[in-house]
């Protein structure tokens, strides 16, 4: 087996794509450079490191499930010369998170406050944190589901698992008391 067919194979075993995707021309780069041994390696763990940064970040972002990708740059402060915009980019770095502080953005309709958790929970993400983002109407309806087969012990479990959860629509759906209490 030729060294190549065989880092080839290797790579593919020990799962590090971006390793192998890109070996050749670091190899290339590292003998024109005169890169050490230890350097190339360096700079194919580090590729790896960032392809697998890049790839949770990525399924973080997914699994959020924001209706629409806002950020706080894309927010017009202007509009609302109320609200600090320092105070949303230090709320953006998740110490209130590692806290497990609580938020409530409060206002009336289409004042930017769901483009706003969006935007501070996309930085969450980048920040490494799991968020999700959902409808009280939608995590009320989950938890009577769950409630009713008798699975809200599971429900609660993979809620936990999440670091953020942005709650978006609380005040604009009438809730039954059992949901209510639910959420609450």
């Amino acid at each position: 087996m030729t060294t190549e067919l065989l880092l080839d194979h290797l790579t593919k075993k020990f799962r590090v794509p971006m390793i192998a995707a890109q070996y050749r021309s670091l190899a290339r780069e590292a003998e024109e450079r005169n890169f050490t041994y230890e350097e190339y390696l360096l700079a194919l763990l580090e590729s790896e490191s960032e392809s697998r940064e890049e790839n949770q970040r990525q399924r973080r972002l997914k699994q959020a499930a924001f209706p629409v990708h806002k950020t706080l740059d894309s927010y017009d402060f202007s509009l609302m010369p109320s609200l600090n915009k320092n105070r949303f980019l230090t709320l953006s770095k998740g110490d209130f998170v590692e806290k497990r502080e609580n938020i409530i953005f409060l206002g009336n309709s289409g004042t930017g406050k769901s483009h706003l958790a969006t935007g501070i929970g996309i930085e969450i993400i980048k920040n490494g944190y799991k968020v999700k983002f959902i409808s009280a109407a939608e995590l009320v309806e989950e938890l009577l589901l769950a409630n009713e087969e008798h699975k809200l012990g599971a429900v609660e479990k993979r809620w936990l698992k999440i670091d953020l959860i942005i709650v978006d629509e609380l005040g604009y759906v009438p809730f039954t008391k059992i949901g209510a209490e639910l959420l609450f």
